[in-house]
């Protein structure tokens, strides 16, 4: 997995790059209660703004972390935004994209760099 510096998460299945945000981030949102997402078939560029999270703390933007194409969303988020609470690093993930420039992924921190970040 990579992560990034907005608390994102990124990992690749059969060259496709999927994405959520990390327990630090599910944390200090607080209890998630609305999640909207982009729509498939969405051309995204690095930190355009792709989900919209809202929590009982804040509302909140989660960024396109490369270049790419949305493929598939988790519609399950939007029934039970709860999920994100739940199980950020797993079920929760917000949405696959296939990326444009897969090398953009080298920039980002490993997992003992990100719990470094958080310190």
């Amino acid at each position: 997995m990579k992560y990034t510096e907005e608390h994102e998460w990124l990992r690749e299945e059969d060259g496709v790059i999927v994405v959520g945000i990390t327990e630090h981030a599910a944390e200090q949102l607080g209890d998630v209660v609305f999640v909207e997402l982009p729509e498939a078939g969405t051309s995204v560029s690095k930190d355009d703004e792709v989900v919209v999270i809202e929590s009982v703390k804040a509302a909140s933007d989660i960024l396109a972390p490369i270049d790419g194409e949305i493929t598939e969303v988790n519609e399950a988020l939007v029934d039970n935004p709860s999920l994100v609470n739940d199980d950020p690093l797993g079920e929760a993930w917000f949405f696959k994209m296939t990326a444009a420039d897969s090398s953009q992924m080298d920039e980002m921190m490993d997992e003992a760099a990100y719990k470094a970040f958080v310190g």
